[in-house]
C-alpha cells in the first residue's frame, strides 16, 4: 500500500505516528470533532490496515501537534487528562508505551520529531524530557534546529526511509541532518508553498497525507523522498528541489 492522499488540515489533526509493523501496526489517533468527511477519508484509505481512533488531549482536537511518537512508544503532554490517558492505553497494543510528559514547550508535536531509530528535539527542552524521549521511544536523540528553527517537529518531517524538510534547509545543514538521521532529506513545502512541513504532511513508510492544497509539483517530492512509489522516483527530487527553491525566491 503506497500513497499519497490530499487531506484538509491533517498535520494538525492527525500526530507524526503510524504503527508500521505487523505487531504494532494497530492504531492511528485522529481529532474528534472534525467533520465525518475527513474521518471517512481516512477510515476508507487505513481500514484495512490500521483502526482509526477518535481521540483529544487536553480536550483539543489538534493531536498532532501536541503529541509525538513511534512504534515503540507515544509521548503526551502533562495536560493530557486521565480519562484521555485511559483512552489511550485501552486503545494501543500493549507493547506501545503512553507517557505523559511534565514539559514546558508542551506541543510535543512541534518540538520533537522522530522516526524509530532517531529524534531531533527543540534546542531548549528540558534535559528530563530529553532522556524520556530516548528511553520510550528507544532513539538516540539530537538538539537540533531545521532552517534555524527550532521547532523541528514543525519545520521537518522524516520516516525510516526519508525525509522532507524546511525549504530554505542550506545543503550543508541538509547533509548533517541526513548524516544523524541516516536517510536521505530533501528540502520541499506542502500546501502549495507552505514551508510548515509538520503541519501540512503525516507520513510513515507506505503511506502519506498531505494538505488539500498541496501541488502535483510537491506530490512528487513527497512520493519521491519517502518512496512511495516504483523505481526510477529518486531523479524527481533533483529536478523537483530547483523548481520549488526559485519559487520560494
Amino acid at each position: 500500500m503506497d500513497m499519497v492522499c490530499k487531506v484538509l488540515n491533517v498535520g494538525l489533526t492527525i500526530p507524526t505516528i503510524f504503527w508500521r509493523n505487523i505487531i504494532v501496526d494497530q492504531k492511528h489517533h485522529q481529532g474528534i470533532g472534525g467533520s465525518e468527511n475527513f474521518y471517512s477519508i481516512f477510515e476508507a484509505e487505513l481500514s484495512e490496515h490500521i483502526p482509526v481512533i477518535h481521540a483529544t488531549i487536553a480536550g483539543c482536537r489538534f493531536v498532532g501537534r501536541v503529541t509525538a511518537g513511534n512504534r515503540r512508544g507515544i509521548l503526551v503532554p502533562s495536560t493530557t487528562t486521565d480519562v484521555e490517558l485511559t483512552h489511550l492505553r485501552n486503545s494501543l497494543p500493549d507493547g506501545v508505551v503512553i507517557q505523559r510528559i511534565e514539559e514546558r514547550l508542551s506541543a510535543l508535536g512541534n518540538v520533537i520529531a522522530c522516526n524509530d531509530h532517531v529524534a531531533l528535539v527543540h534546542t531548549d527542552l528540558d534535559r528530563e524530557t530529553e532522556d524520556i524521549v530516548a528511553d520510550v521511544l528507544g532513539v538516540e536523540v539530537f538538539r537540533q534546529t531545521v532552517a534555524k528553527n527550532a521547532l523541528v517537529g514543525s519545520y521537518c518531517k522524516f520516516t525510516n526511509v526519508g525525509g522532507l524538510v524546511h525549504p530554505r534547509t542550506t545543503v550543508e545543514d541538509m547533509e548533517e541532518l541526513s548524516s544523524l538521521l541516516q536517510v536521505p532529506l530533501v528540502a520541499g513545502t506542502v500546501n502549495r508553498g507552505s514551508d510548515v512541513i509538520g503541519g501540512g504532511i503525516v507520513a510513515n513508510d507506505w503511506a502519506a497525507f498531505c494538505g488539500l492544497d498541496t501541488t502535483s509539483t510537491e506530490i512528487s517530492v513527497i512520493e519521491s523522498i519517502f518512496k512511495l512509489r516504483g523505481q526510477g522516483s529518486s531523479n524527481i527530487v533533483n529536478n523537483m528541489r530547483s523548481s520549488l527553491i526559485d519559487h520560494l525566491s
